[in-house]
């Protein structure tokens, strides 16, 4: 009898929420439609495919035609709908509550486009934590794909993953398949010849064995290099599936559930929390991903037994290694406390749908794609719970809490809640008591969605090949660039700076403060619904704070003042200053996005200085959004951009995060004398959204 074997290819194609639309066609163009093409033309290659809902929803609007003829390739059973959540979150980050929803809908729209509901589901970047199966198997899900890692971390050995395993969680039954390592390293990498070889070394006379393969569809055609590798001169899928075809009567091509129709597991199996691992040493610190990079290569490059029982940090690290990341999640939570205490109704599901939509995966965390990084999509995301948040409120006029301490971030300190109809400030008290959430909710815009951090890592190409060997910078200099900041980048932060500081130490992060309260704890001294005042006192001098919120829907107001007191018996001089950073969407320089200094429109990511001004404008045209920034008494003004170097798919890169406008006036105090700087930021707002939301969904 010949030997047999069976090939599952498991392909995953998403596009993040927030993402352009040239991006996503581009892909589509050089990943997605190749890959339907190439179906098309070899029937007899089976295997599943995983359309995340954002891109599922592009394609639906953008290219109709193309769900149409993959709808005829999973009507003759070639091709497998895989399901998964809705908006691909991270499941194992979200409310039992939102899985389900999550999963469901998914559900939902594919039998709607298809015509069967999905038995399998793709876990988000592969993250596992083991009572998944529980929420898996209540919505109608019987399988997923998981790594070689999650297995190896179970003991299982490389030769037992040629066969899916059961797990369960308290009594669901799922079952799991892992992706053979030597087949997610191969396939499309190495020669197909070598491929057919490798799984022919793996074949049984008993036909007993199935090779999985669960990993990105744009690998094929949407990565760097790979177009012309894949569908060019090189044409590696075309002469893949043609060897398929060639070797049919011992290779046969099958889809996951396919094979489960008629073969039972290899074994039972419980899998630690884990994710890929890649993932693994992106969720370390940096030292520590350094340190454990360099024990992987050298354990693997000596051949020591315990490699395979390296492992890196679990994803929900990130929330630790990123605070804009840890914000954002903690954000989702009470979002989604908020909406799921709303009756059901029209509402109810357009908030539903924000909520979910701000569970998508990718801002919270990086590793060599943008991730976080990525003003667009972390902007996106806040922008989607913003709206949920604010129709879970309630329309202008209804009732909210304000003036509460509330520990929004849940590290164990309270932050400072004032909201009203137009906005929504959080103030971190133990940190500079700095605004650290500034949400415009009729423009359902993050103003102060900054990044803070900055990282380079990665190894030298060896070979044309995976996205994850690939080194590369889009501009010179970066290295150069990289000038990491001592505090967190909130707004409303006192700076107290020597007299003869300058605009560029500001902006290169070298100034020094004379006393600690840009960072330090300030202790809070009362609080209402419309203002929080908190005093700092260290050193020679004593700060007192008073952050106000005033004004509507669309012209809300936001006032920072300060008094310095020289509290010591000698004199005291110091630049005094306020600091903003706001966040515009005006990277690369995009007109739309702009400073108006000397009665001058400048880019908003471009350094500018004005002397004694009372009075700043800037805005976004296509957000609708302008601000007016007060300042009292006159001042300088330093801008500068925020920006992040940070590695993605196509290189390292400049990225900007922000906008920092540092107003700022020379005090010289005798002892027991004060000064005062205060700034005021009036917006203005063009549209309310939730109105045209809520009645466009009826």
């Amino acid at each position: 009898m010949s030997r047999r074997i069976s090939l599952a290819l498991t392909l995953h194609n998403h596009q993040p929420v927030g993402n352009f639309g040239w991006v996503i066609a581009e892909t589509f163009d050089r990943a997605y439609l190749p890959m339907l093409e190439a179906l098309e033309r070899h029937p007899s290659v089976r295997l599943a495919l995983h359309y995340s809902g954002p891109l599922l929803s592009w394609i639906r609007t953008e290219r109709p035609a193309f769900v149409e003829r993959l709808a005829a390739l999973v009507t003759r059973r070639q091709v497998e709908i895989v399901g998964g959540g809705w908006y691909e979150p991270v499941l194992a980050a979200l409310p039992e509550r939102d899985r389900i929803g999550q999963l469901t809908r998914m559900a939902d729209e594919l039998e709607e486009l298809f015509g069967t509901r999905p038995r399998g589901a793709w876990l988000a970047e592969r993250v596992w934590e083991p009572d998944l199966p529980t929420s898996l198997i209540t919505t109608g899900y019987s399988w997923t794909v998981l790594d070689d890692a999650h297995f190896r971390a179970a003991a299982i050995a490389e030769e037992a993953l040629w066969g899916p395993y059961t797990t369960d969680d308290q009594g669901k039954v799922l079952t799991v398949f892992g992706t053979e390592q030597g087949l997610r390293y191969r396939i499309p990498f190495f020669d197909v010849d070598e491929v057919i070889g490798y799984l022919r070394d793996h074949a049984t006379e008993a036909g007993d064995r199935v090779g999985t393969m669960g990993d990105d569809g744009e690998k094929f055609g949407g990565w760097p290099t790979t177009f012309e590798y894949c569908w060019g001169e090189t044409a590696w899928v075309e002469r893949f599936f043609a060897a398929l075809e060639e070797n049919a009567d011992w290779l046969a091509t099958i889809t996951p559930s396919g094979w489960l129709d008629g073969h039972g597991s290899v074994g039972r199996v419980y899998l630690p929390t884990g994710s890929y691992a890649e993932m693994g040493e992106w969720a370390l610190p940096p030292d520590e991903a350094i340190a454990f990079a360099r024990a992987v290569h050298d354990a693997k490059a000596e051949g020591r037994p315990e490699a395979r029982w390296l492992r890196g940090a679990i994803w929900r690290n990130f929330q630790v290694k990123y605070r804009e990341v840890n914000d954002l999640h903690k954000q989702m939570l009470r979002a989604s406390d908020l909406v799921d205490r709303l009756p059901d109704g029209v509402g109810r599901s357009v908030a539903l749908d924000h909520l979910f939509a701000g569970q998508s995966n990718d801002c919270y965390w990086h590793g060599l794609f943008g991730g976080v990084y990525l003003p667009d999509l972390r902007v996106a995301a806040l922008g989607r719970l913003i709206g949920a948040e604010d129709l879970a409120l309630g329309g202008p006029g209804a009732a909210v809490e304000s003036g509460i301490l509330l520990d929004l971030d849940l590290d164990g300190s309270d932050e400072a809640l004032l909201v009203n109809d137009g906005q929504i400030v959080a103030v971190k008290l133990d940190e500079g008591a700095g605004i650290g959430r500034w949400d415009l909710r009729a423009a359902r815009h993050a103003g102060l969605a900054i990044d803070n951090d900055a990282e380079m890592g990665g190894s030298a190409p060896s070979r044309p090949a995976s996205i994850h060997d690939i080194v590369a910078a889009k501009q010179e200099g970066l290295a150069d660039l990289l000038q990491y900041d001592t505090y967190e980048r909130r707004s409303g932060l006192v700076r107290l700076l020597p007299l003869t500081a300058t605009a560029t130490e500001v902006a290169d992060g070298s100034a020094t403060d004379l006393v600690a309260a840009l960072d330090g704890a300030w202790t809070l001294v009362s609080i209402d619904p419309n203002e929080v005042t908190a005093v700092f006192a260290a050193g020679p001098v004593r700060l007192v704070k008073t952050i106000r919120i005033s004004g509507g829907r669309q012209d809300p107001r936001v006032a920072v003042e300060v008094s310095v007191e020289n509290d010591s018996n000698s004199p005291f001089e110091a630049l005094l200053g306020l600091e903003f950073a706001v966040m515009l969407l005006g990277g690369g320089h995009n007109p739309a996005a702009w400073h108006e200094v000397d009665g001058k429109r400048i880019p908003h990511d471009e350094f500018a200085t004005a002397a004694a001004v009372d009075r700043l404008v800037s805005g976004n045209d296509q957000l609708g959004i302008r601000l007016e920034t007060l300042i009292e008494p006159v001042a300088d003004a330093w801008i500068s951009p925020i920006r992040t170097v940070s590695n993605s798919e196509g290189g390292f890169e400049l990225v900007y995060q922000g906008s920092c406008v540092l107003a700022l006036r020379p005090i010289r105090l005798a002892s027991g004398e004060r000064a005062n700087l205060r700034i005021e930021q009036v917006v203005g707002v063009t549209a309310d959204r939730a109105a045209s939301e809520v009645v466009a969904s009826r």
